[in-house]
């Protein structure tokens, strides 16, 4: 969380004191949200969700992802990418990253099979994927885009806002998320029909409040809405992104310009470094032991070493688990049964081969200027000390 305070306590106290807590009532705060976001964004749709995990399943199901279907998702990545696919019924079929940490457009073309139907870019560690290209493979290879947005709020590709460039976008708020409600999340589209799908995912009893409007006929769901305080602390949260996203984007185009100038390291690619987050800086180190040295030297982190982001910690997919009973299974449904599911580290070893090479440092926006100066001289030092 990198910022809350008075404004967001002053909106879940009214909220309380109205006495409103229910999304569906007059007023509410979640459709206000949705509103504001959509602008925010430039989409015709936006429905908040109670996590990213769900926004994600839900914009699958609006994109009717189902068994029979694969999904291409990058090898770094938190793990719900992958678990919302399975949630469909359909099966993720794993692609390699470039040195940017997000996937690698010519590997994902690579890996287009006969059953792929889709494919999730990850905004990675607020870094923008190259929607371009893979935007052209969609096209080339009719597939269907999701953008995982969940880490990349309030960031752009080259002017466009992430989350938007695709056929839908999932966010999340979640506590370590730029903006935050704690938990939370939105699925977003510029398509009715996909929309219409995602919000009976999120709350199939919806039309009860809202009416049977639409040409998707409502179907069962185990929903996940959010509340009015998630909502009443969006908003609050929404007034502030503009300014902590050019904060941290500006403090990471300097950090990098002026430490890489002169000192042997190298900044992992950027396919937008304009318009993005500017959330992390990275540094691709010529080795894992290198960049063991430098992580340490700075306070920095190892990208292959982030837990659930990189696909051999994905437990329940190495294993072909997930479901709690077989016979609903995405792994064992006959529809997948030619669907590929070759989850071995030797099919991402590119990656890995990056992560471990690549030393990872937050921007925070509130960081004085003393304090970035103080930064840029500890990684000049280090780069010194390690790139002998």
């Amino acid at each position: 969380m990198y910022a809350a305070g008075e404004p967001e306590i002053n909106a879940i106290a009214k909220v309380i004191r109205t006495g409103k807590l229910f999304r569906y009532m007059e007023g509410s705060q979640c459709a206000r949200f949705e509103t504001r976001y959509a602008k925010f964004l430039g989409v015709k749709h936006v429905h908040m969700t109670s996590s990213g995990t769900a926004a994600l399943t839900a914009a699958l199901v609006g994109m009717k992802i189902g068994p029979g279907d694969e999904v291409l998702v990058p090898a770094h990545t938190y793990m719900a990418t992958a678990v919302a696919v399975l949630a469909c019924g359909a099966i993720p079929v794993i692609v390699d990253i470039d040195q940017s940490i997000t996937m690698d457009p010519d590997a994902a073309a690579d890996l287009v099979g006969p059953r792929t139907r889709a494919m999730i870019p990850v905004h990675m560690w607020g870094v923008a994927c190259d929607m371009d290209r893979l935007m052209r493979l969609a096209r080339k290879k009719k597939l269907l885009v999701l953008e995982d947005a969940c880490q990349g709020v309030g960031g752009a590709y080259e002017g466009r806002m992430l989350g938007s460039i695709g056929h839908a976008g999932a966010f999340s708020f979640n506590y370590f998320k730029n903006m935050t409600c704690g938990e939370g999340g939105a699925v977003v589209t510029n398509d009715e029909t996909m929309a219409q799908g995602a919000k009976c995912h999120v709350d199939c009893c919806g039309f009860y409040w809202t009416g049977r409007n639409g040409d998707v006929v409502p179907f069962v769901a185990s929903g996940s809405r959010a509340s009015e305080l998630e909502g009443a602390m969006m908003n609050a949260q929404l007034d502030r992104i503009g300014g902590l996203i050019r904060n941290m984007r500006s403090q990471k185009k300097r950090i990098l310009r002026e430490t890489t100038k002169g000192t042997g390291l190298i900044a992992n690619k950027a396919n937008s470094l304009d318009w993005e987050c500017g959330t992390s800086l990275m540094y691709l180190l010529p080795t894992p032991e290198q960049a063991q040295d430098f992580a340490k030297a700075i306070g920095g982190g190892i990208a292959g070493k982030t837990g659930r982001h990189t696909s051999n910690e994905w437990d329940p997919i190495l294993a072909r688990h997930a479901a709690t009973h077989p016979a609903i299974d995405p792994f064992k449904l006959p529809a997948n049964r030619k669907c590929r599911k070759n989850y071995t580290p030797a099919v991402w070893k590119k990656s890995l081969e990056i992560l471990n090479r690549t030393v990872m440092i937050g921007t925070r926006p509130e960081r004085s200027e003393k304090e970035v100066h103080s930064l840029i001289k500890k990684i000049k030092a280090a780069a010194k000390d390690v790139l002998v």
